[in-house]
């Protein structure tokens, strides 16, 4: 695939660059030790809503994506799916503002839930647990989207010198509508600045903003729901 010789191509300046630091080895441990402890108290609600997806509409019950990773290594990103089937097949094109118009029409019942509780994105704590992923660091993106930032941004590939995150700096400083450059700024400002103490902040950024944004969108799912017409998953 072009996206994979992509990925490669990157691969070489991301090995190239700033060697591994000793802090990684402890931000590695915190990440085992982080995603274990939530895998573990989650699993009997992803049990459950598993079961649910899985009785409602069958497989897949997991939506499996390509990301680029870190020294440009594409893997598989863990979500519970949380839209219609062959979904991803019709969005493929689309990035931006475009998908996120296009995605809302393709979101089920059970989606909207998942996605307003941000439950949908659990099994990416496997992801961390097996080492494709990073508790904090950049979003990991897809690789023809890669590629296409690569061009319009030379200087995105430095984000390949950790490994994506499930939560990033960005995330914690600004919204979606802030462009790509922006917050490659954030990223590379993490990527630079890397330590437990910041990684620890980020952490607790991002469950404060999780718990408000979550129970503000699950308010919200209940006062005013949508017809009953929708999709039930």
């Amino acid at each position: 695939m072009h996206a994979e010789r992509l990925a490669e191509r990157y691969a070489r300046l991301a090995d190239e660059g700033p060697r591994p630091r000793r802090v990684d080895a402890a931000l590695r441990a915190l990440d085992i030790a982080v995603s274990g402890f939530f895998l573990l108290l989650f699993s009997p609600l992803a049990v459950l809503i598993a079961a649910v997806i899985h009785l409602s509409s069958g497989s897949p019950v997991l939506y499996r994506g390509g990301r680029v990773g870190r020294s440009g290594r594409v893997f598989t990103m863990l979500k519970f799916r949380t839209l219609r089937p062959d979904a991803e097949t019709r969005l493929g094109p689309y990035w931006g503002a475009e998908l996120d118009r296009r995605t809302g029409a393709e979101v089920t019942r059970l989606g909207r839930w998942l996605r307003a509780s941000q439950l949908d994105e659990v099994p990416q704590l496997w992801n961390v647990l097996r080492g494709d992923m990073s508790i904090v660091g950049p979003r990991p993106i897809r690789p023809a989207f890669f590629q296409e930032l690569c061009e319009e941004i030379p200087q995105y590939w430095q984000r390949l010198v950790v490994r994506p995150g499930l939560t990033g700096f960005a995330q914690t400083r600004m919204g979606r509508e802030m462009s790509w450059a922006e917050k490659l700024a954030h990223d590379l400002e993490y990527v630079a600045d890397r330590s437990v103490r910041l990684y620890l902040r980020v952490v607790g950024a991002t469950l404060v903003r999780v718990v408000r944004q979550s129970a503000a969108a699950v308010w919200g799912l209940v006062a005013h729901p949508r017809s009953r017409h929708e999709s039930s998953i």
